[in-house]
């Protein structure tokens, strides 16, 4: 009973002392693995709805789908250096002592102007940095290698040395295609790809939409930061710190502040962040006394309910979990290091799912370098490089674009540094790869060697299925040459052999397999309107055009699968514009479109995209080499069962790429 005075008498503080005796700690105590079963199995971990972000606002947020170029990025040919549009073959045997003249156009091409005349044979035309390619021309010469000629007559150039096709010239698409899949969905958006979305034009982007993560802090000793410090009083440092991490991990803290001891007002503050945020976070309701406070709360919002309360961790054990409303209620410990330890543990893994992010990994990689690297000595250098899943151990695959290009830096997973005191690295070396980018991981799957739209679709569905495929163009023979490297999981070729007529068989070595892939047609393509082409097929068109003087093509890169194709059609023939060789189908339909060459080969699905003609010239083979010891990788196994699908030949068969069954 109580003492007329108010103070509390001896029997009721026992009894006061066997009630909190009584008070339930902990439900049952899970293993940890047992715990993460029960919250995934109970919380979805998927990425939350997309929202349209501006451009400036999308740092750090997550594609919510793929993004292809609207535009081929450089839209046109243009000047990688300061100098003159020329022929290359009107410097062959240009030197000191018998420099080459070369007539001067009257024309400036700076940065923004349209070229308007032809480069002749023997002629040149000033060009800046970043100039479009005049017509005629195939290379460009640095201004000092080059004098301007003395003497009366008209205005010329002399040139000392001789200049190889494609010499300084960037071509349109190089750097990304129109019809591109240039950023896939799930990436996370850094100034890298900032840039890129930016070259091809893109005000705004598809984003998954942050997560609101309620943050609530109980206990009645806890004190605001900045707030004197009563006596037995303690600043509240878990609720800072669950607000940074949060938002470090994609998410948008909502900061409700701390909440005393009491069950009403714990009750109103957790129904409040329910109806308002997507995940509530208590710290320190999870303790002795306040267990049971929150215990009773939690059984009131909803089922399920609590799904753990107390795990075998140390620190961490009164971690409790539930669910209501369908949304995850976290109470996590209240001192710090417990309550930091489960938090990134339980609540990191799904805040970065429902942003979209991916799981946190550390900031640099041990991985093995697969070829060698050279390097000047005296000068330190920085080298891109993407990661890729080795048989041993992770593989540093070095990227080779130039330094105009943006994709380069997009695909890099990180960087690693040759000392100055060294010529290179040597093959087998193990390198330490620095992160660039937080919670950047290596692919699941890598795919080198031809682009094609259809593949964009088929990567596009395995990200749907959770495995992260990394595209790199480099030719159909690049592709093959990484994949004997090991530095990548498939090559997408179609190689011609011309002694069988075969595509992509003759070409594989012991131990590789070839994956069907799909058909597509291979045409000249030209202007509509272009009288050479009227009434005639291919053949009879190209045979015409290699004897006329004025008709200008456009050819593909050695090692290409497409140049192979044109070799046979040419069979030896040099006609004007043979050294003008991009590296990708984009390129050549928009240096048609464009007017700086007449025809040129590439697939009719690009031709179509650039409202060009095509004449039908072959059906080839655009299939899959893939090593035969690794098809039982999960990623690559399940890249080749996508193949195999029916659903993968309606996909394919609406992009225009047929299906046929037989490999040839």
């Amino acid at each position: 009973m109580n003492r007329p005075d108010g103070a509390e008498t001896k029997e009721d503080f026992l009894a006061r002392l066997s009630r909190a005796a009584r008070q339930e700690q902990f439900l049952q105590v899970v293993g940890r693995d047992e715990a993460v079963a029960r919250f995934r199995t109970a919380i979805p971990h998927a990425a939350l709805p997309a929202e349209s972000v501006p451009l400036a606002a999308c740092l750090g947020r997550a594609l919510a789908g793929d993004v292809a170029s609207p535009i081929d990025v450089p839209p046109f040919d243009r000047a990688l250096v300061d100098g003159f549009a020329l022929r290359a073959s009107d410097t062959m045997g240009a030197s000191q002592a018998e420099p080459r003249r070369l007539g001067l156009n009257h024309e400036i091409l700076a940065c923004g102007v349209a070229p308007r005349l032809v480069v002749l044979p023997g002629t040149a035309t000033a060009i800046a940095t970043g100039g479009v390619m005049p017509r005629g021309a195939d290379a460009v010469v640095m201004v000092e290698a080059t004098g301007i000629a003395s003497g009366e007559g008209p205005l010329a150039i002399d040139l000392d040395r001789v200049a190889a096709p494609g010499q300084f010239v960037g071509y349109a698409g190089s750097d990304m295609a129109r019809g591109e899949t240039v950023l896939r969905k799930g990436t996370v958006i850094t100034a890298r790809e900032i840039g890129m979305l930016a070259a091809c034009g893109l005000a705004a982007v598809e984003v998954v939409r942050r997560p609101r993560i309620a943050v609530l802090s109980t206990g009645d000793e806890l004190v605001a930061p900045g707030q004197p410090l009563p006596a037995a009083g303690i600043y509240d440092s878990n609720g800072a710190i669950i607000a940074a991490s949060v938002e470090e991990n994609g998410g948008d803290p909502v900061p409700f502040g701390i909440v005393a001891d009491d069950e009403a007002a714990l009750e109103t503050a957790i129904r409040a962040a329910l109806s308002d945020c997507d995940v509530v976070v208590l710290s320190g309701g999870t303790s002795k006394g306040a267990g049971d406070v929150s215990h009773r709360i939690l059984s009131r919002l909803g089922d399920p309910g609590i799904l753990v309360h107390g795990v075998a961790l140390k620190p961490g054990k009164p971690l409790c979990l539930a669910k209501a409303q369908g949304k995850a209620i976290v109470v996590l410990p209240g001192f710090p290091t417990s309550a930091m330890f489960t938090f990134h543990d339980f609540v990191v893994p799904l805040v970065r799912s429902l942003a979209g992010l991916p799981p946190r990994e550390e900031d640099s990689v041990e991985a093995v370098l697969p070829q060698r690297i050279a390097s000047e000595r005296g000068r330190m250098e920085f080298v891109m490089a993407s990661l890729t899943h080795g048989r041993d151990a992770p593989v540093a695959v070095p990227l080779s674009k130039g330094s105009g290009s943006v994709t380069a830096f997009s695909q890099a997973d990180g960087f690693f540094a040759i000392p100055a005191a060294r010529a290179g690295m040597e093959a087998g070396e193990r390198v330490s790869l620095s992160r660039i980018g937080a919670g950047s991981r290596a692919p699941d799957l890598t795919i080198v060697g031809s682009h094609c739209i259809g593949l964009d679709a088929i990567v596009g569905r395995l990200a749907e299925r959770g495995i992260r495929a990394r595209t790199i163009w480099v030719g159909s023979s690049g592709g093959l040459a990484s994949l004997k490297r090991g530095e990548c999981d498939s090559a997408a070729m179609h190689l011609l052999d011309p002694e069988t007529g075969r595509y992509n068989t003759p070409f594989l070595t012991p131990g590789l397999r070839l994956a069907e892939g799909w058909g597509r047609m291979q045409g000249v393509v030209f202007r509509p309107g272009d009288a050479r082409f009227a009434g005639r097929d291919a053949a009879e068109a190209v045979s015409a055009l290699v004897r006329d003087p004025d008709a200008i093509m456009v050819n593909r890169n050695t090692g290409s699968g497409t140049r192979l194709l044109i070799d046979g059609v040419l069979n030896g023939a040099r006609p004007p514009g043979f050294w003008n060789q991009p590296r990708s189908h984009n390129a050549v339909a928009a240096a048609v479109a464009q007017g700086r060459a007449d025809w040129g080969v590439a697939i009719e699905s690009v031709a179509r995209a650039y409202g060009l003609g095509c004449l039908p010239l072959t059906d080839e083979r655009y299939d899959f080499a893939y090593a035969e010891d690794r098809a039982r990788e999960p990623a690559l196994a399940a890249f080749l069962s996508l193949l195999a699908e029916p659903e993968t030949d309606s996909a394919l068969a609406e992009l225009g790429f047929p299906r046929a069954r037989t490999l040839s």
